[in-house]
């Protein structure tokens, strides 16, 4: 039996719209890295300058996000 990693609400928003994690780093100007991070790490929270450039993007898609839609503070 496989076992899934846990994945963020980041990642399954991107999922959700057929997104690739290097298509939304390089819309964002971040880092691959920083953007597996987020949807792999479900205890990281971004620089606030990181999650204004993702969240400008995801924006994009769906106006009325919000970073709550995104991250959880209170881990």
């Amino acid at each position: 039996m496989l076992s899934r990693k846990p994945r963020t609400k980041l990642k399954k928003w991107l999922d959700r719209h057929g997104i690739e994690q290097q298509e939304l780093a390089k819309a964002a100007k971040v880092s691959t890295n920083t953007i597996t991070r987020a949807c792999r790490d479900i205890s990281y929270i971004p620089k606030p300058e990181i999650m204004k450039k993702i969240l400008r993007i995801v924006r994009k898609k769906d106006p009325y996000m919000k970073v709550t839609d995104l991250w959880d503070w209170d881990m």
